[in-house]
């Protein structure tokens, strides 16, 4: 007499099918793009602000960012209120603006 616990005594479980379809994608391709290009932006879908698209675009295959240093700086009341007003990423640009000064000066 064989145990319930036996593997003979158990019930084999089904074989699963593929799910996997071996036909031609029924995407409609050339409406999704022309979709995203006019895409309007949403309460659950909010339009990306441009400055994080081109960031993300810009750093692609370049080298690693080096890493920051932090550091006291005094700078003009006016000239740091305006970099603010710009909007978040201020200190961001200060250090474009000192790195293109570094550049144009080599």
């Amino acid at each position: 007499m064989k145990s319930a616990s036996s593997l003979s005594a158990k019930p084999r479980a089904a074989k699963p099918t593929s799910t996997t379809v071996k036909s031609r994608s029924k995407t409609d391709w050339a409406r999704l793009s022309n979709a995203s290009a006019t895409a309007t932006p949403t309460d659950e879908h909010p339009e990306v602000a441009m400055r994080r698209v081109v960031r993300g675009v810009v750093r692609r295959g370049l080298q690693p960012i080096p890493t920051k240093t932090a550091i006291s700086l005094r700078v003009d009341q006016d000239v740091l209120e305006w970099f603010k007003a710009q909007g978040d990423g201020y200190q961001t640009r200060i250090n474009a603006v000192l790195r293109a000064f570094r550049d144009a000066s080599a």
